[in-house]
């Protein structure tokens, strides 16, 4: 197994990606290509060469944030973004992860690899850890923040996929995110994509609410992308609130005290985003992973990690593989979600 690795992407590149690479190799015993300028990994990355199975492939061109995703793709034909998902297409490596610019990634993903046959739009699914003995995947976490029903729909269906696969859960729960448990409840797109889900042969479990995220109450949660993106940020900023509060903690011997602090620990690290290290791109032919912008070392080993997972378990065959038809739509309306 080759995992390419943007070596050039995120904030702390090429230092901590190189750091995140190597400690993969390390742990996961596969192989690790670092794509990036040449030169600069090279003297970062040789003395790691010898013993571990990474490699280096130029790409002297560099992707900014800042920039149109769809010009500087089309354009930066040598960068780290387009050279690492090219390695993907032409089957040189099995897997791409990239912390550069999401929109850059997202949009040679899909001009490079294209859309699985019958998926008419590809979703971001992240891990949310927030509760350790039931996490969960949500999806969309950015993709498409215009969605109707038909979207939301095989959203969950590709969720069912990734966890029955990944999580090893026979057949996963279906919640649909809303402000509301009832099921006439949310907005027209929440309305209409709930009776579209009860009509499916998904295991679906009815509406979630926000606070009960963290309860366990489904294993896959699907949202539009507007919605899945502000929860995934919400939980980021939290976690980052957390984090300065225990860092900025008195500490003290007390036995209550380590155990609270304790405790606290682990809901920060549940709830960190290095833990997990990316979001996976789903209804693509080929693995992408989509890592945080400001991953560091750790981020980067998980998310290497997040997509061997993928590569073991054979995901995006077994979506490649899958039909999605129509779903029941009996109150669907064609346009697009106006509110």
């Amino acid at each position: 197994m080759i995992i390419a690795v943007d070596a050039s992407g995120g904030e702390y590149a090429p230092h901590e990606i190189i750091k995140g690479a190597v400690k993969a190799a390390q742990d996961f015993k596969i192989g690790i290509a670092l794509v990036g300028k040449k030169e600069i990994l090279h003297v970062q990355a040789r003395r790691y060469m010898k013993d571990l199975d990474i490699t280096i492939v130029d790409a002297p061109e560099y992707i900014d944030d800042a920039e149109s995703p769809i010009e500087a793709v089309t354009k930066k034909q040598n960068s780290s973004i387009v050279v690492g998902t090219m390695m993907v297409k032409t089957g040189k490596a099995d897997a791409f992860v990239s912390a550069g610019s999401t929109g850059a990634v997202m949009f040679a993903a899909f001009a490079m690899l294209g859309r699985v046959e019958g998926i008419e739009r590809p979703a971001i699914g992240s891990i949310i850890t927030i509760n350790i003995n039931s996490p969960f995947l949500l999806l969309d976490c950015g993709a498409n923040p215009n969605c109707r029903p038909k979207h939301l729909y095989q959203f969950a269906q590709m969720g069912n996929i990734y966890v029955k696969e990944v999580f090893g859960v026979a057949k996963p729960r279906i919640g649909l995110l809303n402000n509301g448990e009832e099921e006439k409840k949310g907005n027209t797109l929440a309305s209409q994509t709930y009776q579209v889900l009860k009509a499916s042969d998904l295991n679906f479990v009815g509406n979630i609410e926000g606070q009960n995220l963290s309860k366990g109450m489904a294993d896959v949660v699907v949202t539009d992308g507007f919605t899945g993106n502000i929860v995934l940020k919400t939980l980021e900023g939290v976690g980052e609130a957390f984090i300065k509060l225990k860092n900025n903690s008195p500490s003290t011997s007390s036995a209550d005290t380590m155990q609270l602090d304790a405790g606290f620990g682990s809901l920060v690290k549940r709830i960190d985003y290095r833990e997990s290290g990316g979001a996976c791109l789903l209804g693509l032919n080929g693995n992408v992973i989509i890592s945080h912008g400001r991953s560091q070392a750790k981020a980067i080993r998980n998310a290497i990690g997040m997509a061997k997972q993928s590569v073991d378990r054979h995901v995006c065959q077994i979506i490649q593989q899958s039909k999605f038809t129509e779903p029941v739509t009996p109150n669907e309306t064609n346009g697009e979600e106006k509110s």
